[in-house]
């Protein structure tokens, strides 16, 4: 196989239908050419001069027997289930995730919706597009709470999760996180909890708050037994990955309104179709899975594949979020 490439002689394609690249990465001046591609017909005529590629949704594992140039791969998004690792490892073909690259913002995104909820913003916004000025509240069961002194339950105590819960604790609140590596600490949760523990944890939560990465042991992860054993008066928040959450079940039970309300970055089928009743329900807040989407993002994906290019360079074997 043969050595990679000196910045001088390395030619990155980035591949993606929205995010801008241009103009941070040509402001770190790091000697190497690049190319963007917008769509799935420029990725595949570009992708044989790459020899990296920064790609998400767009790649398909069939490219990767179509250009042997290529020997790299900074995945754009922290989700790498849309490579084929084996036949990445076939073609001499190395990735790196993008994780902890929208850390702070996915956090910052979902406090945002725990305070939304809490708050009742969604209502009153709703209570805006009508014109309608709403009266004080004499009923305190559907009056806006505050977040102080409630307990969230962070499923997922990894980068994203441990940031959280900081965020959390800075708004006074108890926090519960789940871990699959307990031995990894709790950050600033006040308790971090194995993943088998999350069914009797879930009776203490006023937030439920999913930052997990989606597996096999995930995938459905809250359905009806988790759901049923919620308080009736709390709320989901998912920033993580739709199949994570059985939708079905979840629809049904903000339907008869067996929790207080729910809000979704992130759905099963994306966009969520409008067919779906969760759409209209006014106690359920849905974002177009925009969580980790700042201005920052793209310097931070850049940052990434600099790092990891050089050290391919420099013949070292370990990259920064490896997967391959």
């Amino acid at each position: 196989m043969a050595p990679f490439p000196a910045r001088k002689d390395t030619h990155v394609l980035f591949a993606h239908v929205a995010y801008e690249f241009t103009e941070p990465f040509t402001a770190r001046q790091t000697g190497m050419t690049f190319e963007i591609a917008r769509n799935y017909d420029e990725l595949v005529a570009k992708l044989p001069n790459a020899d990296v590629l920064s790609v998400s949704m767009m790649w398909k594992n069939e490219l990767a027997a179509k250009n042997p140039r290529l020997k790299l791969i900074q995945s754009i998004s922290a989700g790498t289930d849309q490579y084929d690792r084996e036949i990445l490892k076939q073609h001499g073909i190395r990735l790196a995730s993008g994780h902890g690259v929208n850390a702070n913002a996915v956090a910052e995104h979902a406090i945002s919706l725990m305070l939304s909820l809490s708050r009742q913003l969604h209502f009153l916004r709703d209570a805006q597009a009508a014109k309608s000025w709403r009266g004080m509240q004499g009923d305190r069961s559907i009056r806006e709470d505050e977040v102080e002194g409630k307990t969230v339950l962070i499923v997922g105590a990894g980068r994203i999760g441990q940031r959280l819960a900081a965020l959390c604790k800075a708004f006074g609140m108890k926090v519960i996180a789940t871990r699959r590596n307990t031995a990894a600490g709790a950050g600033a949760a006040d308790e971090v909890v194995a993943d088998s523990a999350l069914m009797s944890k879930l009776p203490e939560a006023d937030f439920v708050v999913l930052t997990c990465p989606l597996t096999p042991e995930t995938t459905n992860l809250i359905s009806g037994p988790q759901i049923a054993a919620m308080k009736p008066t709390a709320y989901l928040v998912n920033v993580a990955r739709g199949k994570v959450v059985d939708e079905p079940a979840i629809t049904t039970a903000l339907k008869e309104k067996r929790i207080r309300g729910a809000a979704l970055d992130v759905t099963v089928e994306e966009p969520l179709p409008a067919s779906s009743p969760l759409w209209s329900m006014p106690h359920v807040i849905i974002t177009p899975h925009s969580a980790g989407e700042t201005v920052r993002y793209e310097d931070r994906v850049i940052d990434l594949l600099i790092e990891n290019a050089d050290r391919l360079a420099r013949g070292e074997t370990k990259l920064v979020n490896e997967i391959v």
